[in-house]
């Protein structure tokens, strides 16, 4: 069996309310070796897109029910498709167009009538990208399970990143953080331990008290974290996060001893989620403590000690609000 009967094919979306143009389009990609599935009109574009997934969409502007710029909005809006790279042909030369394209997200354009080579070394350089891309979205896919598989092995601890993860995006909410930065810190959320894959089970699960060596080791997981982290370039923005989550806002946490806002505002909202959950939580050396009284004793640290007073406010009013 040969390579290319092992490697499936990539599928292509081609969207156009005019049935020649679809058609010959199909007929220069199928004779390329692509997967070409066909829409008449921008809201059976859209309902195709989350059908099948494809690699690339092919997007007329001017159609029915919804256009182009719509379609190519809401596909760039939403976290599951918005790296499909999207290509709008249009007979439209005006400028304005182009830009309108643009603001919604487009990644490429051809105009009517297109000439083959050119479309097809567009198809093969988008397509490339969006390949490279699919590379990334397994890497992280690994970590994120490396960091899961690795604390579901511990009773005691299991679900507690992602119980982090979703307390960390509930505050963050709560504050008026963007989707998209309540994305990357919820991400943190669920990597915020994975250092912990160098500190020693005997230490992690330790009925007693630490002695120095060992607290060292523990309170090293951070930033070994950030460099399991590091080689990933899609992961950039969430390092500082991991890294940064130990420190106190009156300077006296690790790794660094930051304070105040010098530490990375998502690790300041994760150390407050990481905190309660762990408090909430049994352990080998203490049994889970009632929700209040967990919040009372981190309200007690204010004005000044571990915590942002302005976000652990915020936290807590979540919290009782919650329970009331």
């Amino acid at each position: 069996m040969t390579t290319e009967a092992l490697t499936e094919k990539q599928r292509i979306l081609v969207v156009d309310d005019n049935i020649a143009n679809v058609e010959l389009l199909e007929a220069y990609l199928s004779a390329a070796q692509y997967d070409v599935v066909k829409a008449f009109d921008g809201q059976e574009g859209l309902d195709k897109v989350h059908e099948t997934m494809p690699d690339l969409i092919l997007l007329d502007i001017m159609m029915p029910k919804l256009d182009g710029y719509e379609v190519c909005k809401q596909i760039k809006e939403d976290e599951r498709t918005r790296f499909i790279p999207v290509v709008m042909i249009t007979a439209l030369t005006e400028l304005e167009a182009k830009i309108k394209g643009l603001d919604v997200g487009a990644d490429d354009f051809l105009s009517k009538p297109f000439n083959r080579l050119e479309l097809m070394a567009r198809v093969r350089s988008l397509l490339r990208i969006k390949s490279l891309h699919d590379d990334l979205d397994s890497s992280e896919d690994i970590i994120f399970t490396l960091a899961l598989a690795l604390e579901a092995k511990d009773t005691y601890t299991a679900g507690h990143s992602e119980r982090v993860a979703g307390l960390a995006r509930e505050l963050a909410e709560e504050i008026g953080l963007s989707e998209e930065i309540r994305g990357r810190i919820h991400k943190a959320g669920i990597l915020h331990d994975i250092g912990k894959i160098g500190v020693r089970e005997a230490i992690l699960n330790k009925e007693g008290r630490l002695d120095e060596e060992e607290y060292n080791e523990v309170t090293s997981h951070p930033s070994v974290g950030a460099n399991i982290c590091e080689p990933l370039k899609s992961l950039s923005d969430i390092i500082p996060m991991i890294k940064h989550h130990h420190e106190r806002y009156d300077g006296t946490g690790h790794p660094d001893g930051l304070a105040g806002e010098d530490i990375p505002l998502g690790a300041r909202i994760i150390s407050i989620a990481d905190t309660f959950d762990a408090m909430t939580s049994a352990r080998p050396y203490r049994a889970a403590m009632d929700a209040d009284v967990a919040l009372k004793i981190m309200e007690s640290e204010l004005p000044e000690g571990q915590w942002d007073e302005k976000l652990l406010k915020s936290f807590i009013s979540i919290k009782r609000n919650n329970a009331t």
